[in-house]
Formats: structure tokens, sequence, C-alpha cells
């Protein structure tokens, strides 16, 4: 399964990002084989509305969950209506952390 991690940098060491739509990058796993790809944000720094965009673009690389500290409700409802799932992960984590503890605990 595809999932996206919330992260402040490119790497699996990064920290994590708790805001979702404002998020530097998407580190997108694959949960079986840990595999990974950054994904730069393009809406970051853009104005309103961008939790939805980003969700638009997780679609597209067939994310089925997300791990990240908030998303708005606008957010919350394109990715559920895409059928991903979010599950909160605490602030301080690296994307390393947030992933191992997403394997252990399933959350």
């Amino acid at each position: 399964m595809k999932l996206c991690i919330t992260a402040k940098g490119e790497t699996l060491d990064s920290p994590t990002e708790e805001r979702f739509g404002r998020a530097p990058y998407f580190i997108v796993m694959d949960s079986a084989t840990g595999s990974f790809e950054a994904i730069r944000n393009p809406f970051a720094e853009g104005g309103g509305g961008v939790g939805p965009k980003a969700a638009q673009l997780l679609i597209v690389h067939d994310v089925k969950a997300v791990l990240t500290g908030q998303v708005g409700g606008n957010a919350q409802e394109v990715l559920s209506a895409a059928g991903i799932t979010v599950h909160l992960i605490r602030s301080g984590a690296t994307v390393r952390d947030a992933f191992e503890q997403f394997k252990t605990k399933g959350t």
C-alpha cells in the first residue's frame, strides 16, 4: 500500500510536518518494501484552498493513507471521498519514526 507522510524535508530522517496542506514535502512510501519518493508540495506556499489541492496530488499518486498532524475540513472531505485514510502522528517525529509507528500499530 502507498502511504504519504507529510515532511519538512526530502529524506526519511526529515522531521514530520504537522500541517497537511502546508507540508513542504510529501514522502510517498510503499508500506511493503519501505521504498519512497519525495514529492515537493507545489501548494505549500499558496493562498487559500491548499489542502484540497494537495489531496488531489496524492490521489494522482495512488496514495491510500496519509500520516500527518492535522488536516483541514475541506482536505479531509477530498481524502475521504477518494478512500484515503488519515492517521494522526505526533510532532517531533521523523518520517522514519512515523513509518515505523504505522507499521507497528497500523495507525
